[in-house]
């Protein structure tokens, strides 16, 4: 688990795709603030499906899969919060790649919806698929609130057990 601040995550992303990720990470809740005032998540990795199969028409090529994630988003903030999940997650592979999350509907679980609104208190639970070259390695995974451009950014390192 690493919490770092906007100026840090290209070093953070350097550091995963030189020296690989350390298992585990999984079950692990990061606390998270947004750009408004208020604004505060805690985010758990809970799944990591590797591969994950489609469900919808957007089906993987011979060079590509699918890997989806779940995660459980509790809003512990005095905002209501109002963002779309998927591209505010990342997925970094071992060579340093870098794959934006997709709302694909994958046999894995029931995906997050394109926009999530939680009052204070209040949670969800849902999937984000990421698409990756198909002899990719996946190191870490990061979410961030705002669309992924707040400054507060959760990574898990993986594999997970």
């Amino acid at each position: 688990m690493l919490r770092c601040r906007r100026p840090l995550v290209a070093l953070a992303l350097l550091t995963t795709a030189l020296l690989g990720a350390a298992p585990g990470g999984s079950g692990e809740t990061i606390s998270l603030a947004g750009t408004l005032p208020g604004q505060r998540l805690d985010v758990t990795l809970t799944q990591v499906v590797d591969p994950a199969t489609a469900t919808g028409p957007d089906r993987p090529t011979a060079t590509d899969r699918l890997v989806a994630t779940r995660f459980r988003l509790e809003n512990t903030g005095t905002a209501v919060y109002q963002d779309s999940p998927a591209p505010a997650a990342h997925l970094l592979d071992t060579a340093g790649q870098r794959s934006t999350g997709l709302g694909l509907p994958t046999t894995a679980g029931p995906a997050f919806p394109g926009t999530v609104t939680l009052d204070p208190g209040a949670t969800a639970e849902g999937f984000i698929t990421f698409r990756l070259p198909a002899d990719a390695e996946p190191a870490a995974v990061q979410f961030a609130l705002n669309g992924g451009l707040a400054d507060d950014v959760g990574q898990w390192s993986l594999p997970i057990p």
